[in-house]
């Protein structure tokens, strides 16, 4: 049972399947990475959304001349010296300069801004303040819900799955807290692969592939 609750945990959980997910994403962006840059040059990265654990897998904070700027709501406390944390809004970053970071990073935090008006406003802004980008979200299709881990969830009325995730451990083996629940469900709004292309016109559209449907989309310009 134990081994099951683990398998089916966050992607923070080390021996989850988002975990798994992650890791392999991870290794495709840093293929890329390492393709674009030349690291005998100053690098700044802007993660926006970003956490220290995410990079603890990735040997890109270990780059000399490499600097990793986390981007939340709230002020994280990174330990890795390449790594800083300042509080702002993925959807207006006056205090960041046009064209000032070499690559925006984001993983899974564009759905998580309540409407397609906010998603306009941080692709933008992306766009503006980075020469290059790298932009991780869910696909809207793909059977299996990415938040909750349960098949369809995306589709049900809200009253329904706040029912389901608050009553019974229908996801991820554990009953959620009524406010969690309800904020999830209030701002969770999935992207599907048109919008995707609608927000970062110049990209490329990177499928991540399971069973042969796609799992999450990422809009990046790297070459």
């Amino acid at each position: 049972m134990q081994f099951i609750r683990h398998l089916f945990a966050s992607s923070d959980h080390p021996h989850s399947l988002g975990a798994k997910f992650r890791k392999q994403r991870l290794a495709k962006f840093e293929k890329l990475f390492f393709r674009n840059f030349r690291l005998e040059k100053p690098i700044h990265i802007l993660d926006v959304g970003g956490t220290d654990y995410f990079w603890k897998q990735s040997q890109i904070p270990q780059i000399p001349n490499l600097t990793i700027t986390l981007l939340n709501l709230h002020k994280e406390n990174p330990k890795h010296p390449h790594i800083g944390s300042v509080i702002g809004d993925a959807t207006h970053m006056p205090e960041f300069e046009d064209g000032s970071f070499d690559l925006v990073f984001s993983n899974s935090v564009i759905e998580h801004l309540y409407t397609y008006e906010n998603q306009e406003k941080m692709a933008k802004e992306i766009q503006r303040v980075g020469k290059k980008y790298f932009i991780q979200t869910p696909n809207k299709y793909f059977p299996i819900e990415a938040h909750y881990a349960v098949p369809f969830a995306q589709y049900l009325p809200d009253r329904l799955l706040f029912s389901l995730l608050t009553k019974t451990p229908i996801s991820r083996m554990k009953r959620w807290e009524p406010s969690q629940a309800e904020q999830y469900i209030k701002e969770i709004r999935l992207l599907n692969e048109k919008e995707m292309k609608e927000l970062f016109p110049g990209g490329k559209i990177l499928k991540e592939k399971v069973g042969g449907l796609t799992k999450s989309l990422t809009a990046h310009n790297l070459r």
